[in-house]
């Protein structure tokens, strides 16, 4: 069951574009007790996203952060990654349970009707979003808004529900009233200019998520 908190997903095209490195930030991410961790690279081959995976899983797992790979179930299960989070265009949840049944499975939806979809296929959480404007895809969908997750969460039942998109400190606690869960790509890492600024971000975001309905 995931947990309350932050769920960080390290994007190698935007950690590139900040020059900060992705192994240095995850390990010391992983000092917090974040909800998850996630590594997402759209433009690597299959090798050098394995190669990741593999330096990734032990700092994680030593510290008992959840970590998932995106995309690629194959690479997740190869890698022994906690989980694997796919898309609209993605293998089925049903797909990827058959195939590796190991794996703990989360999966984007992008409005209310894609929500009731993947629900019957019982995925281990459901991302919800683009919440906020967000700069961190090249062509985001619609923006979502606090309406529609408040609809989201009433929907899911037990089911995790991830809000992605957009989330800063000023919308953190609104967040955490409806989503176990806030994912940020960029929101820690732009403009941070170093792993300990990026770090401190991330504690501030988590424990606004984590403690924000208190």
């Amino acid at each position: 069951m995931l947990r309350r908190g932050l769920y960080v997903i390290l994007d190698q095209e935007v950690l590139r574009a900040e020059a900060l490195e992705p192994v240095e930030l995850a390990t010391a991410l992983c000092e917090l007790p974040l909800a998850a961790l996630q590594w997402r690279a759209k433009e690597s081959g299959s090798r050098d996203i394995l190669a990741m995976l593999r330096v990734l899983v032990p700092l994680c797992q030593n510290r008992g952060v959840p970590f998932f790979a995106n995309d690629r179930a194959d690479l997740a299960a190869l890698a022994g990654c906690d989980g694997v989070h796919v898309g609209q265009h993605d293998m089925r949840v049903g797909e990827v349970r058959k195939a590796f049944p190991r794996l703990q499975i989360g999966v984007s939806t992008h409005d209310l009707e894609q929500l009731q979809s993947a629900l019957p296929e019982r995925p281990d959480y459901v991302a919800f979003g683009p919440v906020f404007p967000t700069a961190s895809k090249r062509d985001p969908e619609a923006t979502t808004g606090l309406a529609a997750l408040e609809q989201a969460s009433a929907q899911v039942g037990a089911t995790p529900l991830v809000a992605i998109g957009g989330i800063e400190m000023d919308s953190a606690r609104q967040v955490a009233r409806l989503a176990t869960a806030g994912a940020v790509i960029g929101g820690i890492v732009r403009g941070a200019g170093s792993v300990p600024e990026a770090v401190l971000r991330a504690r501030a975001l988590h424990d606004a998520l984590s403690y924000g309905t208190l």
